[in-house]
């Protein structure tokens, strides 16, 4: 018998040996699934985003599986309708949450902010964020790094404005862009009755002077807002207007008085145009 046939037959006979002790071995050793998993992970949109704080879809549905109750447990990406399946299939009361979505608190387009740095580099907004300032230091780097970890498809970057545009129907509020934003100007913010919002369209902290000049439509920090707000609902810290969303009730009063324009709304009907009388 030659070398080369023995040593095959050798390497074959552990490899069938190995795969009979390997097949004893998971016998032995088998625990099942509990079959409400499968029921469950299959009401989640399989994304494996990790907006529920758990390490994918399988790890998320054997939780609510083993847990004695679903607090604080949520999948956006599924939606309030699934998790209420998925508390029926496990027999315990689903966790009420009010709808989030993405904002960018950003509005420094092409048209609006300084140019300082022409950047020829890879599309990347981590990476030019280590190596160059492009005009406002707070601003969006306009790489679409938030696009491309969007496991829904909510965010397209627009090419006139140089921004991202946030779908609202298709965000999920899983936080994928908020975490992968380097300059972190994208906020998770309560999606509000019939989708309306209020917020400040912009993240710089420079004083009024240099952040017009850097950009025409940066808030400059000058309190208008803060004053003329009846709920108490805005701060002005560092140079930046905010907006608490839990305190607002959408009123508006602060976008009209706004110099420069950088408090921004979303879904509100356009007011009607007066015929005019001849």
């Amino acid at each position: 018998m030659s070398v080369i046939l023995s040593s095959t037959l050798l390497l074959g006979g552990i490899g069938v040996a190995g795969a009979g002790l390997l097949y004893v071995v998971a016998k032995k050793f088998y625990v099942a699934e509990d079959p409400r998993i499968e029921e469950v992970e299959a009401l989640l949109p399989g994304a494996n985003c990790g907006g529920c704080g758990y390490n994918g879809c399988h790890d998320f549905a054997t939780a609510c599986c083993n847990a004695t109750s679903l607090n604080g447990m949520n999948c956006p990406g599924a939606g309030p309708a699934a998790m209420e399946k998925i508390a029926s299939i496990v027999g315990l009361v689903a966790d009420v949450t009010v709808p989030k979505v993405a904002v960018l608190k950003c509005n420094g387009t092409h048209a609006a902010r300084q140019a300082i740095v022409i950047y020829d580099g890879a599309a990347s907004c981590a990476l030019l964020s280590t190596v160059a300032a492009p005009g406002c230091r707070f601003g969006c780097l306009g790489q679409g790094d938030c696009v491309k970890v969007c496991r829904f498809g909510a965010l397209k970057m627009d090419a006139e404005t140089g921004l991202p545009v946030i779908d609202d129907e298709k965000c999920t509020a899983c936080g994928e862009c908020v975490t992968h934003c380097p300059r972190k100007i994208i906020e998770l913010r309560n999606k509000g009755p019939r989708g309306l919002r209020v917020w400040v369209d912009c993240s710089s902290r420079d004083k009024g002077g240099v952040a017009m000049k850097l950009c025409k439509s940066a808030c400059i920090g000058c309190g208008k807002c803060a004053k003329e707000c009846p709920h108490g609902a805005i701060v002005v810290e560092n140079n930046l207007a905010y907006i608490d969303f839990e305190k607002c009730r959408l009123c508006r009063k602060c976008v009209d008085v706004c110099p420069t324009h950088a408090i921004h709304t979303a879904n509100f009907p356009k007011p009607k145009v007066k015929a005019e009388t001849l």
